[in-house]
């Protein structure tokens, strides 16, 4: 299992790319209020672009991925 962490130090400051629930082995349950406080304050080194994708579970709309651009923030 990837760690959110080593996910983001791969990237390059500037680099785009995209976390989901399933590469972080998360539920959508899981996963969207996780993605929802990176939508608002950003992330551990990157910041949310664009509109998350969202999929729907038992008639709810999660969020279950995301892309992000790499900061030069310290992780």
């Amino acid at each position: 299992m990837a760690s959110l962490d080593d996910l983001v130090r791969k990237q390059k400051a500037g680099a785009s790319f995209v976390i989901s629930a399933q590469m972080l082995r998360l539920k959508p349950h899981e996963f969207d209020p996780m993605a929802q406080r990176w939508l608002d304050d950003g992330g551990p080194g990157f910041n949310v672009v664009g509109v998350p994708h969202r999929t729907v579970v038992d008639g709810e709309f999660l969020i279950s991925r995301v892309t992000v651009i790499r900061t030069t923030a310290p992780l």
